[in-house]
C-alpha cells in the first residue's frame, strides 16, 4: 500500500514534468520514515545553492514526494482555505521562496498552456483570491452528496476542484496543492476511490481543469468540462474506464494578451 502511495506522490509531480532521482528511489526501498527520508535528501544535495535546473528540479520532485506522501498517511483534514495554505507550505517550504510558501500571490499572474496553444486561462485577480475562495468553499458546503446520483456527485466535485483551482492563489504548486487537498476531501467524505490514476494522468488533471476554465468569444472557444468529468468518472467510478482522449486546441492566428481583471468564467451551478 505505502508503495502505491509513493507511486501516487511522484505521479503528481509529473504536472510540472518533473522526475524524481535515483537516490530518492533508493530511499523509498528502505524502512525510513519520511522525515528521515527528508533529513537524507536534504543531506544529499547539501544546502548549498544548486545552479543546475535539473538539479533543482531533482531536489524539488524528491522533496515533494517525500512531503505528499507524509501529507497522504496523515489522516488529519480540514476543509478551509487555512488547510489548503498549511498543504502549500508543507510541500513548498525551501523549495520555493519564503514569502511565496503558504502564502497568496500579491500580484497577477498568466502561464502559457501547451493544451491552449500557448493561451493562459483567466486568474482570479490577486486582490480577490480570499474573496474567490469563500465563495467556492461557502458554495461546496451546500452539498449533501449522500443524497445526490452518482453522475451530479462527479459534476458538483469537478465544478468545486475546477473552481478552486482557477483561483490559483499561489505563485507556483497549484495543480499539486489542489489534487492533495482532493484526494484528502473525498476520503473525509466517505468516497471510495482509486487515487493511483494520478501516477499516470496527474497532466491529464491539470490539463482537464486548463479546459474547464478557458472561454474566448472571440476564438469561438467555450469552457469544457467533459474531460474533468471523464477524470472523476475514473477515478470515482472504474478505473478501468479510457479517459476521453484529449488533443490541444488549435487556435487560428491570435496572440492578443488578455490583462488579469475578472473573477471566474463560466461557472456551472
Amino acid at each position: 500500500m505505502r508503495k502505491e502511495i509513493w507511486e501516487i506522490a511522484i505521479g503528481l509531480n509529473k504536472v510540472d514534468n518533473l522526475m524524481p532521482s535515483d537516490y530518492l528511489r533508493e530511499l523509498i526501498n528502505k524502512t525510513l520514515s519520511c522525515d528521515e527520508m527528508e533529513k537524507e535528501i536534504l543531506k544529499y544535495y547539501g544546502f548549498r545553492y544548486l545552479t543546475s535546473k535539473i538539479e533543482r528540479d531533482l531536489r524539488e520532485c524528491d522533496l515533494v514526494s517525500i512531503r505528499t506522501v507524509k501529507l497522504l498517511e496523515n489522516k488529519e483534514f480540514k476543509f478551509s482555505i487555512d488547510y489548503l495554505k498549511k498543504i502549500h507550505k508543507s510541500l513548498f517550504s525551501d523549495i520555493l521562496k519564503r514569502n511565496y510558501v503558504g502564502i497568496f500571490r500579491n500580484y497577477n499572474i498568466s502561464k502559457d498552456e501547451r493544451v491552449l496553444s500557448g493561451n493562459s486561462v483567466i486568474y482570479a485577480d490577486y486582490r480577490e483570491l480570499t474573496e474567490c475562495l469563500n465563495y467556492d468553499f461557502e458554495r461546496e458546503k451546500k452539498n449533501d452528496y449522500k443524497n445526490l446520483p452518482l453522475d451530479e456527485k462527479i459534476k458538483k466535485l469537478s465544478n468545486f476542484i475546477s473552481s478552486i483551482w482557477q483561483v490559483h492563489p499561489f505563485i507556483e504548486g497549484n495543480t499539486r496543492t489542489t489534487a492533495i487537498f482532493l484526494i484528502k476531501y473525498l476520503k473525509k467524505l466517505g468516497f471510495k476511490f482509486n487515487a493511483d490514476i494520478f501516477i499516470e494522468n496527474s497532466l491529464y488533471f491539470r490539463n482537464s481543469l486548463v479546459l474547464s476554465n478557458f472561454s474566448d468569444i472571440t476564438l469561438k472557444v467555450s469552457s469544457d468540462f467533459k474531460y474533468l468529468h471523464s477524470f472523476f468518472s475514473k477515478l470515482l467510478i472504474n478505473d478501468e474506464e479510457k479517459l476521453i482522449e484529449m488533443k490541444p486546441i488549435n487556435f487560428k492566428e491570435n496572440n492578443n494578451k488578455k490583462e488579469l481583471k475578472t473573477r471566474k468564467i463560466n461557472i456551472i451551478n
